[in-house]
């Protein structure tokens, strides 16, 4: 079992933002950016591609307003999808907050939010879905 199937069925807590039968949101406890967030399918499936075709279409479907909450919420100029898959092997999608193209740089910003941060977060995009 996956660190984020532990975290699907609620064995490890997380900082929920979205839910639904299929996809499971949260933020990403070493944050690039604030708001970066993590959409997990419900799947254990390794690789993003290998998911079933609906998961893949639906996932952005999920995705889309709460990316819509993260620019609303902090002002950023765009929320963009970014996929890596090596440090979980369990398929996600990173919604990535960035102003530039600066922001991109994942690994070199990432730095542990405390429980304050990410509630505070938390609460931000959550009142905006």
């Amino acid at each position: 079992m996956t660190l984020f199937s532990k975290i699907i069925v609620g064995d490890i807590p997380c900082y929920k933002i979205a839910e639904n039968e299929k996809f499971i949101a949260f933020l990403d406890i070493f944050p690039a950016m604030q708001g970066h967030t993590l959409v997990v399918p419900k799947v254990e499936t390794d690789r993003l591609f290998d998911l079933p075709d609906d998961y893949l279409q639906d996932i952005l479907i999920f995705a889309k307003p709460i990316t819509n909450a993260i620019k609303t919420a902090f002002g950023y100029d765009r929320v963009n999808i970014l996929t890596i898959g090596f440090e979980v092997p369990h398929a996600h999608i990173h919604l990535l907050p960035m102003n530039n193209m600066g922001d991109m740089d994942l690994f070199a910003q990432k730095k542990k939010a405390t429980d304050e941060e990410l509630k505070a977060v938390q609460e931000k995009i959550v009142a905006l879905l």
